[in-house]
């Protein structure tokens, strides 16, 4: 076969130098008629995939067992103690109104990066005093975007951490901000991201970013994964790139997929250090986003910031070169956050009793994973409350209740 190949790349000498003088670079060895796409056949899983194998536990109550979590971060040398749950930094999301309410349950907010710098300062000197330093400011990569970053951390400068976000990770721009800004900002806080492969979650965290957020495309109101065919399962991209941080005791986010708290406990058992929530958190009277009534119901809208309301919202439209990457949805109004985020860490607090967990930080050595093909007995619809009834957004109580009195 050798003997065979060799005459005829001897035979063909003449022509393969001039097809490469006309084709691209590609094409110019013979060797490169053999190079295909690569196809990895392992495996990769998601939250819907597994389930928890039972321990035998001496914890006897769910009270037993700590949320909260101490981390000592690589770049930034600082210390954290909470419970490592994070607001999305969305519209609709990462509010300042969120924040207050998670901050009392020792839980971040990373804020969306469309506040103004006065609507900083008067926040943080106002009802977010007490909540800002649970917070964190989020940027984009853009020139704007770290101006605008300077003059925030200047008018706060209490704000103790910073969310450098993209949608696409992989780029040499991205890492090239991300030195800069850990260079300008050598004691904050850097959460980076998305990414979901350990080269490039070590990439990340080598340049001087201290947590790394991970996923692409498992979002309710992302559509990246439709639109490019790009994207990872998350809870293989959850443990793939935990290994690779806490090897250079660098700390990860699994950020989007979660639709119900056993998907957080999962995310949590499969090495996140940080939880990001976006869709289970909408919908609330925190979040910002118009409310909307249907016949006797409530909603409010949540949509995805690469989504055309967005872009619409904040540059005037989606552009030329592109397409939208996310959707526009009603949730359901919700009430108050609080009570879903005390749902979410009771059912965390419940996951780590199943397996002798008396530590959030123990959950992953103690976790094993079995592969399932159902998870739910879905013989009636699903509700969260035993006498579940309708919410009313508080300013429609006011215009609708009759007043009291004669």
């Amino acid at each position: 076969f050798r003997k065979a190949f060799n005459n005829n790349n001897n035979t063909n000498k003449n022509n393969n130098t001039q097809l490469s003088k006309q084709a691209s670079p590609f094409a110019r060895s013979p060797l490169s008629l053999f190079i295909m796409p690569r196809i990895e056949t392992e495996i990769k899983l998601d939250f819907k995939d597994v389930l928890f194998r039972p321990k035998r536990s001496s914890l006897s109550s769910r009270q037993q067992v700590s949320l909260e979590r101490t981390f000592t971060f690589r770049n930034s040398k600082q210390t954290w103690t909470g419970v490592p749950i994070i607001a999305a930094n969305m519209d609709t999301v990462g509010t300042f109104e969120v924040a207050e309410v998670l901050a009392k349950r020792k839980c971040l907010t990373a804020v969306h990066k469309h506040y103004t710098v006065d609507q900083w300062t008067a926040w943080s000197k106002g009802s977010g005093k007490e909540a800002v330093s649970w917070v964190a400011v989020s940027t984009g990569i853009l020139e704007k975007d770290m101006v605008k970053l300077a003059e925030i951390l200047k008018a706060v400068p209490s704000i103790p951490m910073i969310c450098v976000d993209v949608a696409n990770g992989y780029s040499d721009a991205f890492v090239e901000c991300i030195r800069g800004v850990r260079s300008q900002y050598p004691d904050k806080i850097i959460m980076a991201g998305n990414v979901v492969t350990g080269e490039m979650t070590e990439e990340l965290i080598l340049s001087g970013a201290d947590i790394i957020k991970v996923g692409i495309g498992p979002g309710s109101v992302c559509t990246t994964r439709k639109q490019t065919g790009v994207g990872y399962p998350q809870l293989s991209a959850v443990m793939e790139c935990a290994d690779a941080a806490h090897g250079l005791h660098g700390c990860i986010i699994s950020d989007g997929g979660c639709t119900c708290p056993g998907d957080v406990c999962k995310a949590f058992g499969g090495g996140a250090d940080f939880v990001m929530l976006g869709g289970m958190l909408a919908g609330h009277e925190e979040c910002s986003g118009e409310t909307i009534k249907e016949g006797n119901d409530y909603f409010k809208v949540f949509y995805g910031m690469s989504s055309d309301t967005a872009m619409k919202k904040h540059v005037g439209g989606v552009a030329e070169y592109r397409s939208s990457e996310g959707k526009t949805v009603k949730v359901p109004y919700r009430g108050p956050v609080d009570e879903t985020v005390r749902d979410i860490l009771g059912g965390v607090r419940s996951a780590c009793t199943y397996v002798g967990a008396a530590l959030l930080k123990e959950l992953s050595k103690r976790t094993t994973f079995v592969r399932v093909t159902q998870q739910l007995n879905n013989a009636f619809p699903e509700s969260t409350k035993v006498n579940p009834c309708k919410m009313e957004p508080p300013a429609k109580k006011q215009r609708t209740e009759a007043p009291s009195g004669p």
